[in-house]
């Protein structure tokens, strides 16, 4: 922001050296055309002198009564520049006769003179509504709007961006004092020691039974049973086979 704003004022003072280049050539053709007196001379100078003022004020001080304050200060720069440019062009075609310029050159040189200060003048207002706005600082959530003419001489243009400028501060100030939800962790169940031992003892004894996987884990025959898969369970807890009788028993 800081750049900016040295930017702009480096910008305003190279626009108010075109707007002051403008009001002196404007000013030497008033006085060229006045009788030679000093109180003529001084009539015909004050029109210029008053755009200048005029102009330097609207730029320079920023209105904080509303629009109708903002559209008061430039109808009467407006009619103070109107009465200006309407002395200056004619006072400027007598003086350029009277040094030799053609009709139509005579004619066409004071609105290039006149061309030049209202545009200058217009930049002044606009570099200057732009300076105010970065200077003051709207803060980080808020978009920068400058103050520009159209916002002066269209309330309603103005009004309309300032209430979506207040939405979007609003609304991202409320996205970031919402409170976050925090997804509680599951919780993992520990494996028990028991599982453990069991599952270690079945690896090292992988054909003994539940009783000498028991034995070996150091746990109850129940306990092995209910941590080993139940196949496991099948194939190693085998019912004991009944051994038949043989014959040369049953003869004896």
């Amino acid at each position: 922001m800081t750049q900016d704003l040295k930017r702009l004022k480096r910008i305003g003072w190279g626009v108010r050296t075109v707007f002051a280049l403008g009001i002196a050539a404007s000013l030497a053709g008033n006085v060229l055309h006045a009788a030679d007196n000093v109180i003529s001379q001084a009539i015909s100078a004050w029109s210029p002198v008053a755009l200048l003022l005029a102009v330097e004020l609207i730029s320079r001080i920023p209105a904080r009564r509303g629009a109708l304050s903002s559209a008061v200060r430039l109808g009467a720069t407006a009619v103070i520049a109107g009465i200006a440019a309407w002395v200056s062009y004619w006072h400027m075609v007598g003086v350029a006769t009277r040094y030799g310029e053609a009709d139509s050159s005579a004619y066409l040189l004071p609105f290039s003179v006149d061309g030049l200060i209202v545009v200058a003048s217009i930049s002044l207002v606009e570099i200057g509504g732009r300076i105010r706005v970065l200077a003051e600082g709207t803060g980080p959530t808020a978009p920068v709007i400058p103050r520009s003419a159209t916002d002066i001489l269209m309330p309603e243009v103005a009004a309309h961006r300032a209430r979506r400028a207040a939405e979007l501060a609003a609304s991202q100030t409320v996205a970031s004092t919402r409170p976050v939800k925090k997804t509680p962790a599951k919780r993992v169940t520990p494996r028990p020691a028991s599982a453990e031992k069991v599952a270690k003892a079945a690896a090292k004894l992988p054909g003994a039974t539940v009783a000498e996987i028991a034995a070996k884990a150091g746990v109850s025959v129940s306990t092995a049973r209910r941590h080993l898969p139940a196949q496991r369970v099948t194939d190693a807890s085998p019912s004991a086979p009944v051994p038949a009788e043989t014959p040369a028993l049953i003869a004896a």
